[in-house]
């Protein structure tokens, strides 16, 4: 991986292959890493793909600002890359907090995006992906306690120094209904880019949004006008099937493709699927 300045921080980036660019956007808690399947069968395919640790992840920059990690700036440090590395428009592919900046680049920036693919996360309509917090709080704290739980300052970063393994285990595991995805030697890469970096950046993503829901107002619901694909997990435990059901309500050219034994983790539990899918789509949609 290589570092590029923009935005006002330092992004650390994988740039491979050549041909029209393919922007892969990981979710959390994870980085670039979970790219690793998809990156080499995409490069061999025929196109320029681009992975970056999302600021406060990994190589890159970790502000100690809450305000940082707002949506915007998540939105502005995709265009800063294409910018850094002479691109004009690309597909952008977002897997869990991935996708929503994917959408949200895609609404905000139509001319910088050609086509979308999501992993998971659905679109209903707001590019910000979730509600506001008091709706968390009243109507969906069984499905997104965690979400509750990282408002609190400290909280999640005293569970996260007690064990950092444990930690991240238990969002995998959780996300996987108990079905380990990673070997050993991957899991260590998490936890070592975790336990060096800290928790605190990742989870201010999640502290924004408020402000993001505020922030992005004005395109509540936005159509998305790019072709997307959307490739939905069968067995997601946080975001069921049935949310990718009326997407087309707000995405004229949509597709949908169902990855099969497959939870919360896409790209990595099924990665051959997820690359065939990949492959053949954005084929259709060069």
């Amino acid at each position: 991986m290589r570092t590029i300045e923009t935005n006002g921080v330092e992004l650390a980036i994988e740039d491979v292959g050549e041909g029209p660019t393919v922007v892969l956007l990981h979710g959390f808690p994870e980085l670039a890493f979970s790219w690793r399947h998809q990156v080499p069968v995409l490069a061999a395919a025929g196109y320029r793909v681009i992975a970056f640790d999302q600021r406060g992840y990994g190589k890159s920059s970790k502000p100690s600002d809450v305000s940082q990690y707002g949506l915007g700036m998540l939105v502005d440090d995709v265009v800063g890359v294409m910018d850094a590395i002479g691109v004009d428009a690309a597909t952008v592919v977002g897997h869990d907090w991935g996708s929503i900046v994917a959408y949200t680049t895609a609404v905000t920036h139509p001319d910088r995006v050609t086509g979308v693919i999501s992993l998971n996360v659905p679109y209903r309509g707001a590019c910000v992906g979730f509600p506001s917090m008091d709706v968390l709080r009243s109507q969906l704290a069984d499905r997104f306690s965690y979400v509750i739980m990282f408002q609190e300052p400290g909280v999640a970063e005293a569970g996260f120094t007690a064990d950092p393994a444990m930690w991240l285990q238990g969002f995998y595991l959780g996300g996987s209904r108990g079905r380990p995805f990673l070997d050993p030697a991957e899991l260590d890469v998490y936890v070592n880019a975790f336990t060096e970096g800290g928790i605190t950046g990742p989870v201010n993503w999640y502290r924004n949004i408020d402000a993001n829901v505020q922030a992005f107002a004005e395109y509540l619901d936005a159509p998305i006008e790019q072709p997307m694909l959307m490739l939905a997990a069968d067995s997601d435990p946080v975001l069921p099937l049935s949310l990718t059901e009326g997407m087309d309500r707000w995405i004229p050219n949509l597709e949908r493709v169902v990855i099969s034994n497959c939870t919360h983790w896409t790209q990595q539990e099924q990665p051959e699927k997820v690359n065939a899918a990949l492959v053949e789509w954005l084929g259709r949609n060069r």
